[in-house]
């Protein structure tokens, strides 16, 4: 069964994760992809603590963002913000054994996939999570909403 997902609120995290990998790269900071994975990692297991997400209710919803809720499943979202903590870690591993360039390139990719989900509304996670629920793989249950390509951000109804 759907639920409703507010897709500002999607859009908003996706935009701090990016912003703030970009700054971590520009500053050579590692300390901040650590912090984004956690702040991630805390997302996805208590999704209203989520820090972006209390940023963007607290001060940006209805002021410089407006909601934008549709009848989504928030499921494979969660595991798409699971997923991209999971490969900051791996990040953050390259960069404790000495292996910078492939750790910013890990990031990049969490960088890439994230501005692939802000601009043009695939995500992959998303995509991945459906692939598994088609697979009948025990944890994956919500199937896509709709008949549009899968990890696509589903079309809201007139």
């Amino acid at each position: 069964m759907a639920r409703l997902v507010d897709h500002s609120a999607l859009r908003t995290n996706q935009a701090f994760i990016i912003g703030l990998l970009v700054l971590a790269f520009i500053a050579d900071w590692v300390a901040m992809v650590a912090i984004v994975a956690v702040v991630m990692t805390v997302g996805t297991i208590w999704p209203k603590a989520g820090l972006f997400k209390i940023i963007y209710e607290r001060l940006l919803m209805d002021r410089v963002v407006a909601p934008d809720v549709i009848a989504d499943n928030p499921q494979p979202h969660r595991f798409s913000q699971g997923f991209g903590a999971t490969v900051l870690g791996v990040a953050l591993v390259l960069f404790a054994v000495a292996a910078p360039v492939l750790g910013w390139v890990v990031v990049g990719v969490v960088v890439a996939l994230a501005a692939l989900n802000l601009f043009l509304g695939f995500c992959a996670g998303c995509y991945l999570y459906y692939r598994l629920a088609r697979a009948n793989v025990s944890g994956f249950k919500a199937l896509p909403m709709g008949d549009g390509p899968l990890g696509m951000r589903p079309r809201q109804s007139s």
